[in-house]
């Protein structure tokens, strides 16, 4: 299977490629901006799609991502940097993602622990990079941008409901 860099990203100008890409000044001026992306994404969710099912946030990140792909991998053409820190728009748009099922979590806690929880898991799993995570990082382009950071962020939402299954049983 080919990952090719999409197209379309090419024709649109710089300063709006990478304004789009590092969400202006949440990536290009603040400290630790992945952090920042992954609060926006956390923000993302929790005003539009925290009552959303699982498809609909499939869908959504499916979408959000393939234009990320197009984003990030032309802002590091740009740039001349690989998978430049400045960039977050790959932690915002997978970010709803740690949140799969949600409506399914018991009702353990309030919801903002969940919210935490997965935030706190995605930074974790974004950070360390385990679970071969890492490899994803070396596809072509955008796709490796935005490629660790979905399977991070999938592997928040499977910690996220193996920890509340736990406490449900053990708690």
């Amino acid at each position: 299977m080919t990952f090719r860099q999409p197209f379309w990203s090419r024709y649109l100008p710089t300063g709006f490629v990478v304004g789009v890409a590092t969400l202006g000044p949440l990536g290009q001026r603040l400290p630790a901006p992945g952090t920042w992306g992954s609060l926006a994404g956390l923000l993302l969710f929790a005003v539009f799609l925290r009552d959303a099912g699982a498809g609909a946030i499939l869908a959504v990140s499916a979408i959000a991502a393939y234009l990320a792909v197009g984003f990030c991998g032309e802002a590091e053409l740009r740039l001349k940097e690989k998978d430049p820190g400045k960039v977050v728009l790959d932690e915002v748009v997978v970010m709803p993602l740690c949140f799969l099922g949600w409506q399914a979590l018991p009702a353990l806690a309030p919801p903002w622990v969940a919210l935490l929880a997965g935030f706190a898991l995605f930074r974790l799993f974004d950070i360390l990079k385990p679970f071969g995570i890492a490899r994803l990082q070396h596809l072509p382009g955008g796709w490796g941008v935005v490629a660790d950071d979905c399977a991070a962020a999938l592997a928040a939402a499977a910690s996220l409901h193996t920890g509340y299954w736990l406490w449900a049983r053990f708690g």
